[in-house]
């Protein structure tokens, strides 16, 4: 019996682009992924401004917001995993967001 072994090379993103009501990220392999903005609570209650100020992270492994400080990893999108952020975290985030609006 042979086996064959498929290498999968990591997916890394390139650009995001967030509008009403998904993310887009292109990845470097070509492929353009997109999942629904209300899978990320803080990137719902962001601004635009907030919302367009991302890094990538990780050689394009992950994507960073820091004025949201919300991280989403590449693999996580292409499983189809939405943020794993409890009720209670987002509640007490939006608390202190609110609070330190002038």
């Amino acid at each position: 019996m042979t086996s064959s072994i498929t290498e999968i090379r990591e997916a890394l993103a390139l650009q995001v682009d967030i509008c009403e009501d998904a993310i887009s990220v292109e990845l470097a392999d070509g492929r353009t992924i997109a999942v629904p903005l209300a899978w990320y609570p803080r990137l719902v209650h962001a601004s635009q401004e907030e919302r367009t100020n991302w890094r990538l992270i990780g050689g394009g492994r992950g994507i960073h917001w820091p004025l949201l400080d919300e991280d989403i990893s590449v693999a996580n999108l292409l499983a189809g995993q939405p943020s794993m952020e409890s009720q209670a975290s987002l509640e007490r985030w939006l608390q202190v967001r609110t609070a330190n609006k002038p």
